[in-house]
């Protein structure tokens, strides 16, 4: 049995954390599905940012835009054109699993992580223009942004909660995704919306490196992820959850993001072994991916009870390292990287229409 087969079958969820148009031409993203017990998919503008730049598929359709439209709307037409196709392709994933798994995600324009109300207003849009039952739309667990989840929620907009790095910052976004849920049992709605939240892991190791002791290298990401999963499991267990579970809730579910390694010395699926659990998905880039398929181990699962993150951490603490300023920096710098990469975007979109116009 592949070690993919074995990580599905002890329940958890292998998801790709990439897109391409070359990916759904070529019939990768059908073998993963096949071979390697891949049910789901991410993307974020970093993604399409290389997708689009470093291919020719996407310029067809970029020369068949109206001029009219804006190169934001221009992207998300191709976003969606992709999108559709590998949600249309995870729907016997979602099917099968009554809507728990087979999803693609979406994110919201980065330039709106800070402010609710157009947030808000894109995430309904996207919503609509998606059309598909099995497509998350992304939105940053910022502070700005924890509103804007409640009331998508609110409104049975099934959402992906994207840069959160620490417990308290997944805390926060499963309290607003709660609330949503239990104004629509309030107000006689359903209240089966799905939802999951991504925990960004690896990218603590990268913030800490070189400024800690080397037995603590590349252990900081791992030990926060161990302290939300506690966090997720005391959720799952408490008496308000099983409240709007008994109304017919479902729980959102832990996402393990930016868990390829990034540290050429580690192991390339150290946060694959390392956060093994049921009822949470792994999301990967397509090189872990390949890796855990062909030498991956699966051994224990997470602890629910966080296992010795707390005895690690404070090692952390004793070396300096502020946890709470350190997530926050994090969360800042994940949403102005994924700005950089959304101006590049549309740098290139434009840039490729005046080509286009050109030549015509």
């Amino acid at each position: 049995m592949k070690p993919t087969t074995r990580l599905h079958d002890l329940g958890q969820s292998l998801w790709l954390d990439n897109i391409t148009r070359e990916l759904l031409n070529s019939g990768t993203l059908k073998r993963y599905i096949d071979e390697l017990s891949v049910t789901g998919l991410t993307s974020n503008p970093t993604i399409f940012d290389h997708a689009i730049k470093n291919s020719a598929t996407y310029d067809g359709d970029i020369a068949k835009a109206s001029p009219a439209k804006s190169a934001e709307d221009v992207f998300f037409d191709l976003a969606l054109a992709d999108l559709s196709r590998a949600a249309e392709m995870f729907q016997p994933a979602y099917a099968r699993t009554d809507g728990v798994d087979g999803w693609a995600s979406l994110e919201v324009s980065p330039l709106l992580a800070h402010d609710t109300n157009r947030t808000l207003a894109a995430t309904r849009d996207l919503h609509r223009r998606g059309g598909k039952p099995n497509l998350f739309i992304k939105i940053p667990g910022t502070k700005q942004g924890l509103p804007a989840i409640e009331a998508a929620t609110f409104a049975g907009i099934p959402i992906n909660v994207t840069l959160l790095f620490s417990r308290e910052q997944y805390v926060a976004a499963a309290d607003a995704y709660l609330r949503g849920v239990e104004r629509r049992i309030k107000a006689g709605l359903n209240p089966a919306v799905a939802s999951v939240a991504s925990l960004f892991v690896s990218r603590w190791d990268v913030a800490v490196s070189g400024k800690v002791p080397g037995e603590l290298t590349n252990r900081l990401g791992i030990a926060v992820a161990q302290r939300t999963y506690k966090a997720y499991r005391d959720l799952l267990a408490s008496a308000r959850f099983q409240r709007v579970a008994n109304a017919g809730a479902r729980a959102q579910r832990l996402l393990w993001a930016s868990t390829g390694t990034k540290d050429p010395k580690a192991s390339d699926i150290l946060y694959v072994k390392a956060l093994a659990a049921p009822f949470t998905i792994n999301t990967m880039p397509d090189g872990t991916l390949h890796a855990f398929g062909e030498h991956g181990e699966v051994g224990e699962m997470l602890a629910p009870d966080g296992g010795d993150c707390e005895t690690v951490l404070a090692e952390f603490a004793k070396a300096g390292i502020d946890l709470d300023a350190l997530a926050a920096r994090l969360q800042d710098e994940g949403a102005s990287s994924f700005v950089k990469s959304w101006n590049d975007l549309i740098a290139c979109i434009d840039k490729k229409r005046t080509a286009i116009r050109k030549a015509s």
